[in-house]
């Protein structure tokens, strides 16, 4: 081998070959380089920028190949407080700390909830259907029950499915409704399609409507359910399947 491995179609980046393959994130990926710790076809590498076909190339950490961990599909009841990431520059504390005492292998968040934000967040290694979850085109429903202050009007919960402009950005969910109220607050379950950022409660802020609790409690079929806050459970192989469905992806 000589020089780069021509991009053609299957072919990666060495460092998304790690992550494809479950290995380690992009990141921890290019420090393995760096340190002179990959080979590619036998040959040493020192160019995070290479492309490798993770099929065809043989590709070795530490003198051994690294080859594809078996898919993992992890349901998790985020607890509010964590950030949605693996490292955090601030220290503060991540949703992974839910994850230290499991034996798995490399996994990452689909998607994010914010810090201030709770409920089902899944982490998985099938970066295909990863991808195809998040893609808007496949328009998979996530439904959040949502704590306001304060009593929607009609008029209001109409604003939030016709679209509010927010920063210039149209913003809009595919269906809202009432739960439950109080006296001074209420919960409303919103339905979206798409995942752009803060997007319930940048439409709240339009309205005029304080977010007290925000709780994603299913995606797609998928259902948070009795999972205790902070807890983690596998998919089923049902449940991985219907995703797959859901996304239009080939079950296997």
């Amino acid at each position: 081998m000589s020089g780069r491995i021509p991009r053609s179609t299957g072919n990666v980046t060495l460092p998304r070959a790690f992550s494809k393959l479950g290995v380690c994130s992009r990141t921890q990926a290019e420090a393995f380089i760096a340190a002179g710790r990959v080979r590619v076809n036998g040959r040493k590498v020192a160019d995070a920028a290479m492309w490798v076909d993770p099929k065809r190339d043989r590709i070795e950490l530490d003198g051994e190949p690294i080859v594809a961990s078996e898919k993992v599909y992890l349901a998790l009841n985020k607890p509010r407080g964590l950030v949605t990431t693996r490292t955090d520059p601030e220290g503060r504390p991540t949703v992974f700390e839910c994850l230290k005492d499991l034996d798995l292998p490399f996994v990452s968040p689909v998607g994010r909830l914010d810090k201030a934000s709770e409920g089902l967040l899944l982490f998985t290694n099938d970066t295909a259907l990863a991808q195809r979850l998040l893609d808007p085109e496949t328009h998979v429903k996530k439904l959040y029950h949502v704590q306001v202050r304060g009593i929607p009007s009609e008029e209001d919960l109409q604003r939030m499915t016709s679209g509010v402009v927010h920063d210039g950005e149209m913003l809009q969910a595919t269906a809202v409704r009432l739960l439950r109220a109080g006296d001074k607050n209420c919960w409303l379950e919103v339905e979206l399609d798409e995942g752009k950022n803060r997007q319930i409660r940048r439409i709240l802020e339009v309205i005029g409507l304080e977010v007290l609790r925000l709780i994603r409690v299913a995606i797609g079929d998928l259902v948070l359910g009795d999972l205790p806050k902070g807890s983690a459970r596998h998919l089923t192989a049902a449940e991985v399947r219907a995703l797959q469905s859901q996304t239009a992806m080939k079950p296997g």
